[in-house]
């Protein structure tokens, strides 16, 4: 149905998924973790666990490699610093904007056909 839409909901109804991973991360200490075992210690299937960490870069930075070594990644140094209560309501803030958006989009469209109703409705 978003097809059409140049953009992608990023965190709006995957909060839960980026908070398990997030907290794969704080478990693991500062080490780098593929995607294969995130979606292993969340029960989050791979290829979600691994387009959640390239949408997300605010939290999650890819590792660059050397030729034949697989691809990690790691909590970014800003969300490492943060406490998890101050990460958790920044994910919640980036979702609700994310959902002021689509009602705002929807608002629109709404009212979009009711001026197309009343401009065609009197020449029926």
């Amino acid at each position: 149905m978003f097809g059409i839409v140049p953009f992608q909901f990023r965190f709006r109804g995957k909060i839960n998924i980026i908070l398990d991973m997030y907290y794969c991360f704080l478990e693991a200490g500062s080490v780098a973790l593929h995607p294969t075992q995130i979606a292993k210690k969340t029960g989050v299937s791979f290829a979600e666990v691994a387009r959640r960490l390239d949408a997300t870069p605010e939290l999650f930075v890819k590792i660059p490699t050397r030729k034949g070594d697989v691809t990690r990644y790691r909590v970014t140094s800003s969300a490492a610093t943060r406490d998890p209560e101050e990460v958790e309501a920044l994910i919640h803030q980036y979702a609700q904007r994310e959902s002021l958006l689509l009602y705002t989009f929807a608002g629109m469209f709404i009212t979009m056909l009711i001026i197309i109703v009343f401009t065609i409705a009197p020449n029926l």
